[in-house]
C-alpha cells in the first residue's frame, strides 16, 4: 500500500505559483475522497508521481492538469482554466501579476503573509500596511487610486485591518519594520489622521514580536532608497525565502538566489543606516508632537 506523502520535503527552491499549485491539487484530491494509489490508476502512472506533484517536487504538465481535472470531476472550466495558468507559471522562478480591483495579486500577497513566519518591511512614502490605522489606510489607498470605487476601497481597507490580526496571534508573526523618516512627515489624510497614525505606530511598536526602525533624513543617500520591498521568510523548507516589489502596474516576486542575495544585503545596509529602536520611536514621538501643534 502506498503511502501518502504531504510534508514538502526541504531542499528544493519551488516558484510560488509551483506551491500554489501543489496545494490546489492535494485538495481537489482530498476533497474527492480518492487516494494517491486510486489517482495514479486513473492517470496510468506511479503512485510517486501524484505525490510529487502534490508536494511540489516536480512540475505538472497541462494534459496532467487536464486529466487530473476530469478525475477529480471538476465543473468549472474557469478553475481548469485557472490551474492551467499556474502550471504554466510555475515553469519559472518569480511571477508578476497585473493590479486589478481585488484580484489575484492581491489575494497572493495575502496568502505568502499568511504562511510566512517572519516579515521585513522596507516603505519610504508611507507606513507599512500591517502598521497602519483603517482612516490613514483610507486615506492613503483613496490618494493611491484616485479612480476606485467605494465598495472595493471599503474592503481593500477590511482586508488591510483583517491582515494585522497576524502580529497578535498567538504565535504571532515576526515583524521587522524600516520605515524613512519622510513617511512620518508626509501628511496622508488630515493632521487628525496622521496624529492617530503615529500613536497607533508608537503601540503597536510596542509588542514584543515587532521592531520599528526608522531612517533618518541626516542619513543621506543609502542601498534601496528608492526602492520599496517586502522580505518573506516561509514557514515552509521548499520556499524559505521570498520579495515582493510593487509598481504603479503590477506586482513582482522574486525567488531567485542571486536575487534574494541582493536584498539580504539591502536589509543589512538599512539596518545600518536606521536608527536603533528606541531611538526611532523617540524620533517618531517628535514627529507626533509636530502634528498635535
Amino acid at each position: 500500500m502506498y503511502t501518502e506523502v504531504v510534508t514538502l520535503m526541504a531542499g528544493t527552491n519551488l516558484t510560488l505559483r509551483r506551491r500554489q499549485l501543489a496545494g490546489r491539487l492535494r485538495q481537489m484530491r482530498r476533497a474527492s475522497g480518492m487516494t494517491v494509489e486510486q489517482v495514479a490508476q486513473r492517470l496510468l502512472c506511479s503512485p510517486a508521481k501524484i505525490s510529487r506533484m502534490e508536494t511540489g517536487q516536480r512540475g505538472v504538465s497541462l494534459r496532467d492538469v487536464r486529466d487530473l481535472c476530469q478525475i477529480y470531476g471538476v465543473p468549472d472550466e474557469r478553475v481548469v482554466a485557472e490551474l492551467m495558468t499556474l502550471a504554466r507559471e510555475s515553469r519559472q522562478p518569480g511571477l508578476k501579476q497585473e493590479w486589478g480591483e481585488l484580484n489575484d495579486a492581491l489575494y497572493t500577497y495575502v496568502d505568502l503573509e499568511a504562511a510566512a513566519v517572519s516579515v521585513v518591511e522596507f516603505q519610504t512614502a508611507y507606513v507599512p500596511a500591517l502598521l497602519q490605522t483603517a482612516d490613514y489606510a483610507r486615506a492613503l489607498v483613496r490618494g493611491m487610486l484616485p479612480r476606485i470605487r467605494p465598495e472595493v476601497l471599503d474592503q481593500r481597507v477590511d482586508i488591510r485591518i483583517q491582515r494585522q490580526l497576524r502580529l497578535t496571534e498567538p504565535e504571532p508573526l515576526r515583524y521587522w519594520a524600516f520605515i524613512d523618516e519622510a513617511a512620518l512627515r508626509r501628511r496622508v489624510g488630515s493632521v487628525k489622521i496622521m496624529k492617530a497614525q503615529l500613536d497607533h505606530l508608537l503601540e503597536v511598536a510596542d509588542l514584543p514580536n515587532v521592531t520599528v526602525q526608522v531612517v533618518p533624513f541626516d542619513v543621506g543617500a543609502y542601498m534601496s532608497s528608492d526602492n520599496p520591498f517586502v522580505f518573506f521568510t516561509i514557514g515552509d523548507p521548499t520556499m524559505p525565502e521570498v520579495v515582493y516589489l510593487e509598481s504603479l502596474e503590477r506586482a513582482e516576486y522574486l525567488e531567485k538566489e542571486s536575487e534574494l542575495a541582493s536584498y539580504r544585503e539591502a536589509v543589512d545596509r538599512i539596518r545600518a543606516a536606521a536608527l536603533h529602536p528606541e531611538a526611532s520611536l523617540e524620533l517618531v514621538q517628535e514627529v507626533n508632537q509636530e502634528y498635535a501643534l
